[in-house]
């Protein structure tokens, strides 16, 4: 497993690619606008890779200083349960620490809550947007800084 912050446009095709084959192509049939209409050149994204194959992904969005988000959370069907996804957030989370990110927020599917709490998130509220496809709902968890816990 190689997980990869992605910093060139291949890297970049790769997070399209996974997201676009898991939400568009797979058992959501989200519309392609749908998915991708948000996308700006402010995001990042992590990318995990099973050799030459990308296979998760995540996007990174700060909302301010303190609170950042991770969202768009996506692994190929064949490779859920295998760790990518959650390596995918590790590494995000990773990269939010170094920026002295004390909060993270998350908006999953109702169905994956059990994931992110494993991750220790904690959900927090239904979400008041509906998506239309899926229940969705906000998790969070504060981050850790030279031992302190921040943001609680």
């Amino acid at each position: 497993m190689e997980v990869l912050r992605v910093s060139e446009e291949w890297q970049k095709a790769a997070a399209y690619y996974v997201r676009a084959e898991t939400m568009c192509v797979g058992r959501f049939n989200v519309p392609f606008s749908g998915e991708f209409s948000e996308d700006s050149s402010e995001h990042d994204y992590v990318v995990a890779f099973d050799g030459i194959l990308p296979v998760a992904t995540c996007r990174l969005r700060r909302l301010d200083g303190r609170v950042g988000k991770i969202e768009r959370v996506a692994t190929l069907e064949e490779y859920q349960g295998r760790h990518y996804g959650s390596a995918c957030i590790q590494e995000a989370e990773r990269w939010l620490r170094e920026e002295k990110t004390e909060k993270i927020l998350v908006i999953s599917r109702r169905e994956v809550v059990g994931f992110y709490e494993k991750l220790g998130y904690t959900h927090i509220s239904d979400y008041s947007k509906c998506s239309g496809v899926f229940d969705i709902i906000k998790n969070e968890r504060a981050l850790q800084h030279g031992g302190q816990l921040m943001m609680k």
